[in-house]
C-alpha cells in the first residue's frame, strides 16, 4: 500500500535515532534540562517530527525505555522457570547498570513523588514490563512446575534485591546473589498439587 511506512525503513530509523537521543540527553543533562528540542538536535532530526510523534517528554522516554526493554530484556523460555529467573534477572541488571537506563530509574524514583506527569509515566511502564516479565511464571504454571501464583508479585520479589544494589546501596551484583535470590523466592512458591 503506497504511503504505508516500511518495517525497517526511514520512520524506524527515525524513531531510532529519536529514542536514543531522548535517553542520551536525560544521562547527559537530567530530567528537568531534557527538552524535545534538544532531542530533535540530538537526533538529526526535525523538532515537529518529535513534537508530532510524541508530544511530551514523558511520553518520549516511556517510548525509549520500553524499546530498550524489549531489546535488550527479551522473554526468556528455557523451560524452566528457575533459568527463566535468572536469565530474566541478569539481563535486566545489565540493561539498569547503563547509564542511559540508570538517568532514567533514577529520575523516576527521585520525581515520582512530586510530578503527576513521571509517576504517570513510571506507573505505566511498570505495569506493562511487569506483565511481560510475568509470563515465565505464567508458563511455569502452566507447566505445573508451580501452583497458581501472582506472576508479577514473584517478579518483584526476584528483581526488588538487584534493583537496590544498583540504585542504592551501590553492592556488587553478582551471579551467585543473583543465583541465591532465585532459589529463596521459588522455594517461598506455592508447590502443584499432586494427583492422588
Amino acid at each position: 500500500m503506497a504511503g504505508a511506512p516500511r518495517p525497517g525503513g526511514r520512520s524506524a530509523k527515525v524513531r531510532a535515532a529519536v529514542l536514543s537521543a531522548a535517553l542520551a540527553e536525560l544521562a547527559e543533562s537530567g530530567y528537568h534540562a531534557l527538552s524535545l528540542d534538544g532531542v530533535a538536535r540530538r537526533a538529526g532530526v526535525h523538532k515537529t517530527t518529535v513534537y508530532r510523534r510524541w508530544g511530551t517528554r514523558e511520553a518520549l522516554l516511556f517510548d525509549a525505555i520500553n524499546a530498550r526493554a524489549d531489546e535488550y530484556v527479551p522473554i526468556p523460555d528455557n523451560g524452566s522457570l528457575r533459568a527463566d529467573l535468572l536469565d530474566l534477572t541478569r539481563d535486566a541488571i545489565t540493561n539498569l547498570s547503563t547509564p542511559h537506563v540508570q538517568a532514567v530509574a533514577r529520575s523516576a524514583v527521585a520525581l515520582a513523588p512530586y510530578d503527576a506527569a513521571v509517576a504517570t509515566t513510571n506507573t505505566a511502564f511498570w505495569t506493562e514490563r511487569l506483565a511481560v516479565d510475568g509470563i515465565v511464571v505464567e508458563r511455569a504454571i502452566s507447566r505445573g512446575e508451580i501452583a497458581p501464583t501472582d506472576p508479577t508479585e514473584v517478579i518483584e520479589a526476584v528483581i526488588g534485591p538487584a534493583y537496590m544494589r544498583v540504585l542504592v546501596t551501590g553492592r556488587p551484583v553478582t551471579e551467585e546473589f543473583l543465583a541465591a535470590t532465585v532459589d529463596r523466592v521459588l522455594s517461598g512458591l506455592p508447590k502443584p498439587a499432586k494427583d492422588v
